[in-house]
């Protein structure tokens, strides 16, 4: 795949553009759920003005009153015009997608597609903590499948979950995670491939939540899981959520390999009914107008992983940090800070700094937190001298 340079056009930087004071404004989970001392550096919310595309989309939307129920597909075609341009991927085609509420309703519902009650669903640990909950409230069960020492998917242990969950002719599905929540991993072609060849010889279903894809590093690539060869009878979950601050505006879409399309033929017709109309025009809008304004919170996203870095090295050198490849989200081990398995209940209580506890993640989350980049270079400055004035 050739890579696509980030391309500012002159954007400015939309983590530098709100003040602190604007952001204790919002009623969202991010700024309402501590007391108002607490800095939030946890759930994934970005401090961003909204680009003015999806703006300019939802406001016309609102004075034509245009707030029915969502039709067409032109969600679709724009995420399939964004992803030949971005990833010089053509393989999404738009008769094999389907608007859903929103990534997680949508796993749900391609596990479902794929998989009974009881059976195993493979996930590689640690990792975004709702899929726990989520596969175990639809009557299935969590197999984990750890990520090696280097935070990259380690095929060994995929293999022995694979075997293990389809032991007595079980059906089994893998949740891939793709880029990878908490790590910022993203997964190479040759990753991705030999995933699918397993998933291939042990008859698994791979349901890929790429939520993440359009938050790549500078001289990173992201690869969908559904172009790599094997991938024909996968499912994907895409959205301009993450990447464009949309979560309340909620909207989705599933894509199937070409393999997959009667199961996806199979989703009912009723779930089409849970994204939101205003939802799905601004995720088209951002998709197909509002790259510049994407490239720009790219390069400051770059910035701030290179200052976070500095930070560190500076304030808590004992904590080991790997610079995400992709997300807004950085992944710390705080084992050697000596705070036990819990270090952001300490930073939180002495530094009043919220940052996500490692230990919903699951095995090898414990020791660990999880820290949003997606803010302003002062206030990640303020965020890691409170969490060095905890240690004091």
């Amino acid at each position: 795949m050739t890579r696509i340079p980030h391309d500012t056009s002159g954007e400015r930087n939309p983590l530098r553009a709100l003040s602190l004071e604007s952001l204790r404004c919002r009623t969202s989970m991010k700024w309402r759920t501590y007391p108002a001392d607490v800095l939030p550096l946890w759930v994934a919310e970005m401090d961003v003005p909204l680009a003015e595309p999806v703006v300019r989309a939802v406001t016309d939307a609102l004075a034509l009153g245009d707030t029915g129920y969502p039709a067409g597909t032109a969600y679709a075609e724009a995420l399939a015009a964004f992803a030949e341009k971005r990833w010089r991927w053509d393989g999404l085609a738009v008769e094999r997608t389907a608007i859903v509420p929103d990534v997680m309703l949508g796993v749900v519902e391609m596990l479902k597609l794929v998989t009974g009650h009881g059976d195993p669903v493979v996930v590689n640990s640690p990792v975004y903590p709702p899929f726990h909950p989520f596969i175990e409230h639809m009557d299935r069960q969590v197999r984990e499948a750890p990520l090696g020492a280097d935070l990259r998917i380690d095929l060994g242990t995929l293999e022995d979950a694979f075997r293990q969950a389809v032991a007595g002719g079980r059906r089994a599905a893998y949740l891939l995670c793709s880029p990878h929540n908490p790590t910022g991993t993203v997964h190479s072609a040759e990753e991705l491939a030999a995933v699918a060849a397993l998933a291939d010889r042990y008859g698994v279903r791979v349901v890929a939540d790429e939520i993440h894809a359009p938050l790549t590093a500078s001289g990173v690539d992201f690869v969908p899981y559904l172009s790599v060869p094997g991938a024909e009878h996968g499912l994907s979950l895409m959205s301009a959520s993450k990447a464009w601050n949309l979560a309340g505006l909620k909207a989705a879409l599933a894509v199937a390999g070409q393999a997959a399309a009667a199961d996806l033929a199979r989703l009912p017709e009723e779930v089409s009914h849970g994204p939101s109309h205003i939802g799905v025009i601004a995720h088209t809008a951002a998709l197909t107008d509002g790259t510049a304004w994407l490239d720009a919170l790219l390069a400051g996203l770059d910035d701030n992983r290179r200052l976070l870095a500095g930070l560190l090295a500076e304030h808590l050198p004992a904590v080991a940090h790997r610079p995400g490849e992709a997300t807004y989200l950085a992944w710390l081990d705080c084992r050697a800070l000596g705070l036990g398995d819990d270090p952001a209940a300490v930073f939180l209580e002495r530094g009043r700094v919220a940052v996500n506890s490692g230990i919903p993640f699951g095995t090898g989350g414990a020791g660990h937190v999880r820290l949003n980049l997606a803010t302003s270079p002062e206030v990640i400055t303020e965020g890691v001298r409170r969490m060095a004035a905890a240690l004091d």
